[in-house]
Formats: structure tokens, C-alpha cells, sequence
């Protein structure tokens, strides 16, 4: 099972901290510190500055008989600095693509796209077991700069979560394009039935699939 709280060395604090609150949106800089083992104070100066750039924004929390603390998450403007697996022709081309052609020849062609896709990440990953396979997708998937994680359930299913969208642009003028994303999952563990358990198109704070093996 792999840890949701490594971090990447060659990245810098602050990136660390941006990359996160994308996982843990809502969390105290005393929480943040626990995980990153630096000091609240080191946290929270890293939390002002990237304040004041716009990228993340807090709310106060009251609770119980102490002082309100604050919790923290990212501005859009803060989620638009993460990584893009896309670069922004491609998705700009993409946008064109999809608004100039009849919508059954765009679906025909994004159906394509991602089934394509997906029989590549297949051919990559192999035949090892589902935990081994869902471990190199999620550094294929990191690589294109996704933030994920997963883990394997006790009744042998995979739970795989990605935290930010390459696509998010599109996918709000053409929510069908998330749905080819389950068809490249699907094509990339063809012996799983891959269903979604989480979308951020439906309002949830990340994209969640469930693997089982047939």
C-alpha cells in the first residue's frame, strides 16, 4: 500500500505544500507540519507568502473551548499551477477539435483517443498483479503530472484516486470527455471492471475508480 504523504525531494516547499492541499484540502498548518516534520511556524510562512500570491486561500474553523485555527485549500488560481499532463496546445487543439465537429463524430474520436491510451498503459504495465500494475499506472500517470494515490482493498479490489485534472479546462465545456477516462482505465486493466466512485465533474474533490478482477 503507498503512502498519500511522501515527499518529492527536487520539489520546493512550497510546491510541496500546493501539491498537498490538493489531497488534503481543509488542513491546519499544525497538520501539515506533522507530515512535512518542519516546524508549524516554517509552515505557516510558506502558507502566507503563497497567500499572497493567490494560491491558496483559509477559513476559520471554530471548535470545542480553544482558539479557532485556520484550515487551508487551494484558490483555482493555485490549482491551475499544478502540472498539466496535457501541455496547452494540445488542449487548446483539443477544444477546437471537439467544438467544429458533429457530436457523434467527436465522441467517435475521443472514444478513440482514450482507448488508445489505454491498450498503451496496458502494453507498459503487463500482465504482474493488479497491485504491481496499479503502482507503475499511478508513476506513469505522476509523469504526466498527476497527483494520485492507491491502494489495494482487502477484498482484492484496486481503489485508484487522482487529485487534479490535466483536462479540467475541456472537460467544463465537455463533461463527456471524463467519461472516455473511465474507458482508458478500463482499456488499461482489461481483466478489471473498472467503475468510478468519485468525479469532480459530479462536485467531489477528485476522481476516484474502484478495480476489480474478473
Amino acid at each position: 500500500m503507498e503512502s498519500t504523504t511522501g515527499i518529492v525531494a527536487s520539489s520546493t516547499t512550497k510546491e510541496e505544500i500546493l501539491r498537498y492541499l490538493v489531497r488534503r484540502a481543509g488542513a491546519t498548518a499544525q497538520e501539515i507540519a506533522g507530515d512535512f516534520e518542519i516546524s508549524a511556524q516554517a509552515v505557516r510562512r510558506h502558507l502566507k507568502d503563497l497567500e499572497e500570491e493567490g494560491l491558496v486561500q483559509f477559513q476559520m474553523v471554530r471548535g470545542g473551548m480553544g482558539r479557532p485555527q485556520h484550515t487551508y485549500e487551494l484558490t483555482a488560481r493555485g490549482r491551475s499551477r499544478l502540472p498539466a499532463g496535457y501541455d496547452r496546445l494540445a488542449v487548446g487543439l483539443l477544444g477546437s477539435l471537439l467544438g467544429t465537429l458533429p457530436p457523434e463524430q467527436a465522441e467517435q474520436v475521443l472514444h478513440k483517443h482514450w482507448q488508445d491510451k489505454g491498450e498503451a498503459y496496458a502494453r507498459l504495465l503487463g500482465a504482474a498483479p493488479l497491485g504491481d500494475r496499479l503502482a507503475r499506472l499511478a508513476g506513469l500517470r505522476r509523469e504526466e503530472g498527476y497527483v494520485v494515490a492507491w491502494q489495494m482493498g482487502a477484498d482484492g479490489a484496486g481503489l485508484y484516486t487522482e487529485f487534479n485534472c490535466a483536462i479540467a479546462r475541456v472537460a467544463e465545456s465537455f463533461p463527456g470527455v471524463c467519461g472516455h477516462e473511465l474507458t482508458m482505465f478500463g482499456a488499461a486493466l482489461p481483466d478489471c471492471e473498472v467503475t468510478r466512485t468519485h468525479w469532480t465533474m459530479g462536485g467531489d474533490p477528485r476522481c476516484g475508480y474502484r478495480m476489480v478482477p474478473r
